[in-house]
């Protein structure tokens, strides 16, 4: 029992920096500042930072559903800080969470499918997320009421000058974020499941049994 739940504690550890991490890839106020024009950004970096831990728990346990169980963990530590901003007089859209969850139940249900095949996982599985996570997630933005409104209105002087809230430039440089954010998904967040599935050793497999 000791051995199990260290296990599940560092899957904790490593969700909860996970979602720190994805905070950093852009800005950490997540989609507000750059909501239209880095869509795509910030799909490839959710995505792939999902993955890339979720298939490595999984396939350390070789339980389906601990993907689902290490995207809710994100999801939990990230209303923690939605609340926190919040908390400290900023509106309730400051802050958008990500949808991980639904991909995270495509990646576990694509190992559970295929009888816990790992080259199944890996190859099908991390389509899937990088696929679905930015439809989610553009049906997650587009119930914040006015992301552009929010980013001006409550300015960080903290960003530095490149980071500083831009007008999107809808239709000059893509038509369709969400599909290019999924296209781009789909290729990279492969690679990354190879690269969570090859991070998992058996040196580590005793803390499974």
């Amino acid at each position: 029992w000791l051995r199990r739940t260290t296990h599940y504690l560092f899957i904790v550890v490593v969700a909860v920096n996970s979602t720190l991490l994805t905070i950093n890839a852009g800005d950490y106020i997540f989609y507000t500042d750059w909501a239209w024009t880095s869509f795509v950004v910030f799909s490839i970096s959710l995505s792939t930072m999902l993955v890339v831990g979720a298939i490595y728990y999984m396939l350390f346990t070789g339980v389906p559903g601990t993907a689902t169980y290490y995207a809710t963990i994100m999801t939990i530590y990230t209303w923690v800080a939605k609340g926190a901003w919040f908390a400290l007089g900023y509106p309730y859209d400051f802050i958008v969470v990500p949808v991980w969850i639904p991909s995270a139940m495509l990646l576990d249900l694509t190992y559970w499918a295929t009888r816990r095949n790992k080259h199944a996982a890996i190859i099908i599985g991390g389509t899937l997320v990088g696929m679905s996570l930015p439809v989610f997630n553009m049906i997650n933005l587009l119930l914040v009421k006015d992301p552009l409104e929010m980013a001006f209105k409550y300015p960080r002087p903290t960003l530095p000058p490149y980071m500083t809230p831009i007008e999107p430039q809808v239709g000059k440089f893509y038509n369709s974020p969400v599909a290019l954010g999924a296209g781009a998904g789909a290729v990279l967040s492969v690679p990354i499941a190879a690269l969570g599935a090859k991070l998992n050793t058996w040196t580590y497999r005793w803390m499974a049994a």
